[in-house]
């Protein structure tokens, strides 16, 4: 049973004795990639972050803004964002609706700037009750899926090497996009049998393509299939839901809370991320909502250090399918939390978001 507002800050009982203000503090960081990260349309070999930290009676909780290029954000905004965010006004962290409402309605977009307030937010307020957010929300930690493990476009060399080194991991997730798809599917079948999903990061523009590499992918062992087609092509993209062999997830397509009913009957699910939706809260009520409409769901995210990641992995237990790999694919990581094993994604039992510093 997920526990509200009233029944939240009962269990806190002793934990709100004291009052004061909430401390905001930030800073930026930038990621260091292991690979070149190669999707349809770009490249990159860093990313830009903002680490954020929310301070109150002595208990810090973490938060993290993660800005890949196509999000429109970056380390200029994100700063100047958080500058106008005064929280002072709150003297308890208990409420996190009107605290959240006033970060989201400060300025339009800011998206992962807003998710590092919440996932502080979120952080906070989990220690404060002594309990990780899965408990608070009622889920089971044993449930938690298999994370994917991605593999950027890439030579077949690369490719290869990039397998080999992806060796724990039960499932693999494959940049598609470019004319090189079939070469790098048909590359990776050479050295593992495991299976695949594919996320072609709204490479391919004609529906009858579309189709007809779903159907070639089925055959190849993949899944699903994540965004294959533009956005805004929502009737091609419905015509190839309804005729596709393996399930359509929508990922550009469904950033906030109100574009999961606009993607019902677009797409079979969708891939709820932090940084698109503006943290934990609005995550949740994303998963609630996909959950109602009977649409799959996955939990994904940027590349980010192991403290967003360990935040979205809370709602792990009860998505579909998981592609939190992103701590894995940097040098720098600069928190340890959600853990992966055997491929499997393993929550902390810590507070909050479960995360400590390193």
């Amino acid at each position: 049973m997920v526990l509200g507002t009233n029944s939240i800050v009962a269990t806190a009982g002793e934990h709100l004795a004291g009052k004061g203000p909430l401390k905001l503090r930030y800073r930026p960081y930038t990621l260091n990639l292991k690979h070149a990260f190669n999707l349809a349309s770009s490249s990159r070999t860093t990313t830009p972050v903002v680490l954020t930290e929310l301070e109150y009676n002595g208990i810090t909780g973490y938060g993290e803004a993660s800005m890949p290029p196509y999000l429109g954000e970056s380390h200029e905004s994100v700063l100047k964002f958080l500058s106008r965010v005064d929280l002072s006004r709150f003297d308890d962290p208990f409420q996190m609706e009107n605290i959240l409402n006033y970060v989201d309605a400060l300025e339009e977009g800011n998206k992962a700037a807003k998710a590092s307030v919440d996932i502080a937010l979120h952080d906070l307020v989990g220690k404060m009750m002594k309990q990780p957010w899965y408990r608070i929300w009622g889920y089971d930690a044993s449930k938690t899926p298999v994370t994917s493990f991605t593999i950027g476009i890439d030579t077949p060399e690369v490719v290869r090497q990039k397998v080999k080194e992806a060796e724990p991991y039960k499932i693999l997730k494959v940049k598609l996009g470019r004319d090189t798809d079939k070469q790098m599917i048909e590359t990776i079948r050479e050295v593992t049998d495991k299976p695949l999903c594919v996320d072609v990061n709204q490479g391919w523009k004609d529906r009858q393509f579309a189709l007809d590499m779903a159907h070639w992918l089925k055959e190849k062992g993949v899944v699903f299939l994540e965004q294959p087609m533009p956005k805004e092509q929502l009737d091609d993209m419905a015509w190839v839901t309804e005729r596709s062999p393996i399930p359509t997830i929508g990922d550009e397509a469904v950033q906030r809370l109100g574009d999961v009913l606009k993607a019902h009957k677009v797409y079979s699910g969708i891939n709820i991320k932090l940084m698109k939706c503006t943290g934990m809260r609005e995550a949740h009520e994303m998963l609630t909502l996909a959950r109602a409409l009977d649409m799959k769901v996955m939990i994904g995210c940027m590349t980010e250090t192991s403290c967003a990641i360990s935040a979205a992995a809370q709602l792990a237990p009860m998505t579909d399918w998981a592609d939190l790999d992103g701590a894995l694919l940097i040098s720098n990581d600069v928190y340890k939390g959600t853990a992966v094993v055997d491929g499997k994604v393993i929550l902390s039992s810590g507070p909050g978001i479960g995360v400590v510093k390193i």
